[in-house]
């Protein structure tokens, strides 16, 4: 096997990086929230607890401010006098008052006099504040949680793709499956081929990217993913692989992308799953084992012979030969 760099790995990750992007970087606090939704698991946790942190601190030094300046905190136990903010001593109770309020606990013991009206200012303002950062912040960590990503860790893809003759016809083949019972909605599926190449002019094309037919003109790119399928691609004259050969197919370089799309059952969020082919992970002349056996009432799959292929009779010779 020969080791290279891979376009897009196995599990569907891109293997593809964005360097130097000078001023253009601005645009990702353009759009913060979406910015947010793509970070790490680790990151989002950290950015939530210091945002909530920082600003409970700063509301609660501002309580504080209003106390200090009008002098409460000396006569705070004077029967007498009517603060600002009643029972409010020092830091900690102001800070106490804040996560009170802000959280509608309401103790009773601290409270806001008719006497404050830089208090009754500081109320709105907080509460107005205090939504927007509720809103964005459980907001984005909801959109996080509810992305279907991990739904696509239950969409299956055979290790490897055969091509091996099918209705008299070459074929390139490889097999999905869906290890849910809940079904994926209007799933499509479409294929990639990435490959180097030079156009007639000179012109170098590193990453060139073609599209494979699997059934764009007969509809055999719309799945009913309720077991699994095997995906075929027709090697005709209209094929890229027109003129590979079990011989050439040793020294090609090229990977084939797939990418499955549908609709999730029970979410009704649409999710995609990817995954690639190098050309080592192509094997001239096999074919898949079948998985499916009917039993008493229903039908069964046996995923342990999912991946699973065998050899048969295919000419070693390309289409065009």
């Amino acid at each position: 096997r020969r080791e290279r760099q891979r376009f897009v790995d196995k599990n569907g990750r891109c293997n593809v990086q964005h360097g130097n992007l000078g001023g253009e970087s601005s645009r990702y606090l353009s759009d913060l929230f979406t910015t947010l939704v793509d970070l790490k698991w680790r990151w989002n946790l950290l950015i939530f607890l210091l945002t909530y942190t920082v600003a409970w601190l700063v509301m609660a030094s501002m309580w504080w401010g209003i106390a200090y300046l009008r002098g409460d905190l000396h006569r705070a136990h004077d029967d007498t006098y009517s603060p600002c903010v009643a029972n409010v001593y020092n830091f900690p109770s102001a800070f106490l008052f804040f996560i009170e309020t802000e959280a509608t606990i309401g103790y009773g013991h601290r409270y806001i006099t008719e006497r404050c009206p830089e208090g009754i200012v500081l109320f709105l303002f907080q509460s107005l504040l205090g939504s927007i950062v509720d809103a964005f912040l459980i907001g984005c960590m909801f959109i996080k949680m509810s992305q279907p990503k991990k739904r696509a860790e239950t969409l299956m893809f055979s290790h490897a793709a055969v091509v091996s003759q099918r209705d008299g016809k070459l074929c390139l083949m490889f097999r999905v499956g869906n290890l849910r019972n809940s079904h994926m909605v209007s799933a499509q599926i479409r294929c990639k081929l990435i490959k180097s190449r030079q156009t007639p002019e000179g012109e170098f094309l590193p990453l060139d990217q073609c599209e494979l037919d699997v059934g764009f003109g007969t509809g055999a790119d719309q799945l009913f993913l309720v077991s699994p399928l095997t995906i075929c691609h027709e090697i005709n004259s209209k094929s890229p692989f027109f003129c590979l050969s079990q011989r050439s197919l040793r020294s090609e370089q090229f990977e084939i992308v797939v990418i499955l799309e549908g609709i999730v059952e029970t979410t009704g969020m649409t999710c995609q799953a990817r995954t690639s082919y190098t050309e080592d992970e192509v094997l001239w002349g096999h074919r898949f084992l079948p998985v499916m056996s009917l039993e008493d009432g229903f039908f069964r799959v046996d995923y342990s012979q999912f991946h699973a292929t065998f050899e048969v009779p295919t000419p070693p010779y390309s289409v065009k030969e």
